[in-house]
């Protein structure tokens, strides 16, 4: 992998992980919880992506 490709995985990675930590921010906020569920897929979501990005090193 090229130093390139490897600052476009970390650049992946730290977003994955910024949106990972907003929806568990907003999730624990939130009252509704149909909402709260949602917005706790969201966070799973982003983990798996995150997951994903960090198989590639």
């Amino acid at each position: 992998m090229t130093e390139k490709e490897l600052q476009y995985v970390d650049d992946a990675l730290a977003h994955a992980q910024f949106l990972k930590t907003q929806c568990d921010d907003t999730a624990a906020k939130l009252s509704d919880m149909e909402l709260k569920s949602f917005v706790s897929q969201l966070s799973s979501k982003h983990q798996q992506i995150f997951g994903s990005f960090y198989n590639l090193l």
